[in-house]
């Protein structure tokens, strides 16, 4: 069973489902083409994310291509790692599909989803040469000079990268509270106490600096007693 947050970003809310199945089609991926066992991959968290958005670039996908995908991997949290340190794999937007296929059918699914124009970034075949990788990420990165980073977020911020910050400091131990994707006050006072641990101005504001330091310090350090999973 998995609690699944579900962010739209066309009315700017959480839509939550506190209990779906393994086998349960994932909201908004329509005709069953995605299926939450499919979605999470080799994740072990009980609580997952991802945004209308993405399932929406999905849906344009799997139709034009016009068949099965295969996915891989899809969604992590951060403390389980297994990409790198920005990945969009932890906000839930990123799908790396097709290993099961052949090079030929990599190619045109790699073709449909690039034809979408629905995904933010389609990795060059060149560069994933037994997969296929696209995503949906989105808002302007907190870092200069880059495409793949996370926004800055602040005090009033929803999304699914507040999921992501609130994941990284409850599991470093500062305790951010429970999981909802809304930087509130908890959140704030929790990455204060981060940006002082790491000698980083504390204000509160997760911007370029802080990204780095919180998200190198929590990627891939497994499930502490710190981790909010529920």
């Amino acid at each position: 069973m998995a609690k699944l947050f579900v962010y739209d970003g066309y009315t700017d809310r959480f839509l939550v489902y506190p209990s779906l199945k393994e086998s349960d089609p994932m909201p908004y991926a329509t005709g069953g083409t995605l299926t939450v066992r499919e979605f999470r991959g080799s994740s072990a968290a009980n609580v997952l994310w991802t945004t209308t958005a993405a399932m929406e670039a999905w849906n344009l996908t799997r139709r034009r291509y016009g068949a099965g995908i295969p996915v891989g991997y899809a969604f992590k949290r951060i403390w389980e790692g297994g990409h790198g340190t920005t990945s969009q794999h932890y906000a839930g937007v990123a799908f790396d599909v097709g290993q099961r296929s052949s090079a030929a059918n990599r190619r045109r699914i790699h073709a449909a989803a690039t034809a979408t124009g629905a995904w933010g970034y389609v990795e060059p075949l060149s560069m994933t040469p037994t997969w296929v990788h696209f995503d949906r990420r989105y808002g302007k990165p907190a870092c200069p000079n880059t495409t793949a980073g996370y926004p800055t977020c602040r005090r009033g911020d929803r999304n699914t990268y507040v999921l992501i910050l609130q994941d990284a400091l409850n599991a470093l131990g500062y305790p951010a509270g429970g999981l909802d994707g809304i930087f509130g006050s908890r959140t704030e006072t929790a990455l204060k106490g981060a940006q002082r641990s790491l000698g980083l101005t504390a204000d509160g504001v997760c911007g370029c600096a802080s990204w780095r330091q919180i998200a190198a310090a929590s990627v891939g350090i497994g499930r502490t007693k710190t981790v909010v999973d529920s």
